[in-house]
C-alpha cells in the first residue's frame, strides 16, 4: 500500500526536478560549437533521471516505514485487546482519550462512549474520586501504586479494582494527564479464599491421619498395654482383699474392747487375731496399693497424651522416660524371641510434646520388631550420645535391612513394604514430620553389619 501525497504537495524528488527543468528550461543552453547544446540536454536528461531515481528510492523506504507503522500499531492494538487488566489514558482534565476492551467489557460501555468523559464518572463513591481526583487532575505528577476503589459494573454493581497511575510526560517532560491501570480483585479474593479452605482442609486432614495412624498403632499395643494395665491393678485388688481382711480382724478386736472384755481375754484376742502383724503390714499395703494407684494413672495419662489430637504445646520432656514407656508396650505385644537392649543416660531433657515423641520412638520401635519377625532373636539396640546442643539417638535392629530402591522413598507417605492389611504406610512419614516439627532430623541407613538404622536427632533443653 503506497501513501498518498496531500493534495498541492510534491514529493521532495518531484521538486527537485521541477527546479532542474525550470532551471533548463528557462536558461537554455548557448548554442557552442562541436555539438555543445546536445551535450547540455543530455547532462539535463540525466539529472532528470537520477531525480527519478532518488523519487522511487524515497517512495521504496516511505512504503517501508509505513509497513512498519501498522505492523507496530496492530501489535499494540492485539496487546491491549489480549489485556486482562483495564488501560486508560486520560489528559490533565481527567477526560478518557484511550482505552483497551476490558474497561468497556468492565463498565459495560462502548470504547467511543467512553471517550471524552471523565474517568471520575466511572468511579461509584465519592471517596474514590475523592482519592483519584488530584492525580487525574494533574495537580501532582506523582505516581499511584495499587490504589483500591469502586468502579461501576455493567450490571450496576460496584466492583472492587486496584489501580495505579503513572503520569504521561511530553517529549519536554512536561505532565500531558495520566496513564491509569487497573486489576479487578474480586477474582483474586476468590482464589485467596478458595486457597485459603483448601490450607484449612488439608490441616484437617492431616490431623485426620496422624489421628488414625495414633489409633493405629494403639489397636496394634493394646495387648501390651493390657498387661502392662494388669500388673498394677492386680497389685491394687490383691491389697484390697488383704485390706478388706486386716479390717474384719481389727473390728473383732474393737468389738471385743468396747465389749469391756477381760484383759486377759483381750490379750487372748490379740494373739488369736493377730493384731500386731496387721498393723504392721497396714503401711506397706496402703503404700503398695497408692503405688499401684499411680502406676495405673500414670500409664492412662500417656494413653491419653498418646492417642490425644496433637497438640502444639510443647513443654520440658524426659525422652529417657518416653523410651522405656514405648519399649515396655511394644515388647509386651511383640514376640518372645523381640528383644531390646538400651545404652541411655539416666535423663534426656527435650523441649517437645510428649504424646508425638512418644509416637515417633513406638513407630521406630514397632517396624524394628516388625522387621526382625524372622529373626532368631529378633534384636533392637538403642543407644543415645550428645553432639553439641543435640541428642542423637540410634535404632539399630538386627533385620534384613532397607532396600536400596526404597530408601529414596522411606519417609514417603502410604508406602510401606509390609503385607496388605499389616501397614498403613503412614507411620515413618508422620514421625519425619513430628521430628522436623520438634528442630530435629530422622534418617534411615543401613547398618555396616547388616539391619536398618534409624537416627533420632532432637535439640536438648537449655540447662
Amino acid at each position: 500500500m503506497r501513501r498518498k501525497t496531500p493534495a498541492g504537495e510534491q514529493p521532495k524528488g518531484h521538486a527537485r526536478a521541477r527546479r532542474q527543468v525550470n532551471r533548463s528550461t528557462a536558461e537554455p543552453p548557448a548554442e557552442a560549437p562541436g555539438g555543445a547544446a546536445e551535450h547540455a540536454w543530455v547532462e539535463v536528461i540525466k539529472k532528470m533521471d537520477d531525480v527519478y531515481h532518488e523519487l522511487l528510492d524515497y517512495e521504496a523506504a516511505l512504503e517501508q516505514k509505513n509497513a512498519a507503522l501498522e505492523e507496530s500499531q496492530q501489535f499494540i492494538h492485539s496487546v491491549l485487546k489480549s489485556m486482562s487488566d483495564v488501560l486508560v489514558v486520560c489528559n490533565r482534565a481527567g477526560m478518557i482519550e484511550d482505552l483497551n476492551p476490558s474497561l468497556a467489557e468492565l463498565t459495560g460501555c462502548t470504547q467511543s462512549e467512553l471517550r471524552g468523559h471523565s474517568f471520575l464518572e466511572l468511579l461509584a463513591d465519592p471517596q474514590s474520586r475523592r482519592r483519584f481526583e488530584s492525580h487525574l487532575m494533574g495537580h501532582t505528577g506523582e505516581p499511584l501504586a495499587d490504589c483500591e476503589v469502586q468502579l461501576r459494573g455493567a450490571a450496576g454493581q460496584t466492583v472492587p479494582v486496584t489501580l495505579s497511575c503513572m503520569p504521561r510526560l511530553s517529549s519536554a517532560r512536561r505532565p500531558l494527564g495520566m496513564v491509569i491501570t487497573g486489576r479487578p480483585v474480586g477474582e483474586l479474593r476468590r482464589a485467596y479464599s478458595a486457597l485459603r479452605q483448601a490450607h484449612e482442609d488439608l490441616k484437617r486432614t492431616q490431623q485426620q491421619l496422624l489421628l488414625s495412624e495414633k489409633m493405629a498403632s494403639l489397636g496394634r499395643l493394646v495387648a501390651g498395654v493390657a498387661h502392662e494395665l494388669n500388673n498394677p491393678i492386680s497389685f491394687v485388688l490383691g491389697n484390697v482383699v488383704a485390706l478388706r481382711k486386716y479390717l474384719k480382724r481389727i473390728q473383732e478386736y474393737l468389738a471385743a474392747m468396747h465389749g469391756k472384755a477381760p484383759v486377759t481375754s483381750l490379750a487372748a484376742t490379740r494373739e488369736k487375731l493377730r493384731i500386731d502383724r496387721v498393723m504392721a503390714d497396714l503401711p506397706s499395703l496402703i503404700d503398695g496399693t497408692i503405688e499401684g494407684a499411680e502406676r495405673t494413672r500414670d500409664i492412662v495419662d500417656s494413653l491419653k497424651r498418646f492417642s490425644a489430637p496433637g497438640a502444639d504445646e510443647h513443654e520440658e520432656v524426659n525422652l529417657l522416660a518416653v523410651i522405656e514407656r514405648a519399649v515396655q508396650w511394644v515388647t509386651k505385644a511383640a514376640a518372645d524371641t523381640f528383644v531390646v537392649s538400651h545404652q541411655l543416660p539416666e535423663s534426656i531433657r527435650v523441649i517437645g510434646n510428649a504424646g508425638q515423641l512418644q509416637q515417633v520412638v513406638m513407630n521406630l520401635v514397632q517396624n524394628a520388631a516388625d522387621a526382625t519377625a524372622s529373626a532368631r532373636p529378633g534384636l533392637l539396640r538403642i543407644h543415645a550420645r550428645r553432639s553439641g546442643a543435640d541428642i542423637v539417638v540410634v535404632f539399630a535392629d538386627n533385620g534384613p535391612g532397607i532396600a536400596e530402591a526404597d530408601m529414596v522413598k522411606i519417609f514417603d507417605p502410604f508406602f510401606t513394604t509390609k503385607p496388605v492389611g499389616k501397614g498403613t504406610g503412614l507411620g515413618l512419614s508422620i514421625s519425619y514430620g513430628i521430628v522436623e516439627h520438634h528442630g530435629g532430623h530422622l534418617s534411615a541407613a543401613n547398618g555396616s553389619d547388616g539391619g536398618a538404622v534409624f537416627t533420632l536427632r532432637l535439640p536438648l533443653a537449655p540447662d
